[in-house]
């Protein structure tokens, strides 16, 4: 691979360590991780920090700098579903007070790209951090890897008991059928979920809403159900979308 290539998979997975866990990197933290020369990690770090992407603070410690909010701006205003579909998903975490997010399908990665835990009662859930989502584990995984028809990578983590336990040919056509996906206690014991499709214009999925939510509410799951479809609905309308006499799309 020609050294400018490395060099920014170098840089992209440097930026990558800073996360809601780890907000802070010491020069010498992020040589042990990376397990590259500090030198080559302090090059790194200073071009960064020249750049606006990284900041210096005390004591030899690195953030991430002003300028990536910039670039988020710009590629979430590139986005015309991400305003609707975000309201809605503050809108569902407040009537519901569960955990409620977005998540997309970026290649073969699950991404949590928002959430909102506003009014939220009770216990918190497993993934509330997490950018990166098991897609078979997590509602949203399953969901965006059957309407696009996808099979599960091999050598998947059984996280419980539970993970896993129906065939994903048979349980991805269920969540076809149902335009709707549902995990119960597969990702965290304790921790379930509900997610269904955001559509634009022409049918594509655009995203994924979802709750995550305390399995011990798991009765009242027809009516989280309900209030998730309906404001999925909302959202696609308000994108142009328009159901086909025969029923929703199974896949795109």
């Amino acid at each position: 691979m020609p050294r400018t290539l490395t060099t920014v998979d170098q840089t992209v997975t440097l930026l990558e360590l800073f996360d809601a866990d780890h907000t802070e990197w010491t020069l010498s933290e992020l040589a042990r991780r990376l397990a590259q020369p500090t030198s080559t990690v302090h090059e790194q770090l200073t071009t960064l920090a020249e750049n606006g992407l990284l900041v210096r603070i005390g004591r030899g410690k690195y953030r991430l700098g002003w300028r990536l909010l910039k670039l988020s701006s710009a590629l979430y205003g590139s986005l015309p579903w991400y305003g609707p579909a975000h309201e809605a998903m503050n809108a569902l975490a407040r009537g519901t007070h569960a955990l409620a997010f977005l998540a997309v399908l970026n290649g073969q990665d699950i991404l949590c790209i928002a959430r909102s835990v506003q009014g939220r009662e009770g216990e918190s859930v497993v993934g509330e951090t997490q950018f990166v989502l098991p897609p078979h584990a997590s509602a949203s995984g399953k969901l965006l890897f059957a309407l696009h028809e996808l099979d599960l990578p091999p050598g998947l983590e059984d996280f419980t008991p539970r993970t896993g336990q129906t065939a994903w040919a048979d349980e991805a056509r269920q969540i076809r059928a149902r335009q709707l996906a549902r995990t119960r206690d597969e990702w965290s014991a304790g921790t379930s979920g509900l997610a269904v499709p955001i559509r634009e214009a022409r049918g594509d999925t655009v995203c994924a809403l979802g709750l995550s939510f305390p399995t011990r509410r798991w009765s009242n799951a027809d009516t989280l159900e309900r209030r998730l479809r309906d404001a999925a609905t909302e959202v696609s309308w308000k994108l142009g979308y328009r159901p086909p006499a025969g029923g929703l799309p199974t896949s795109r």
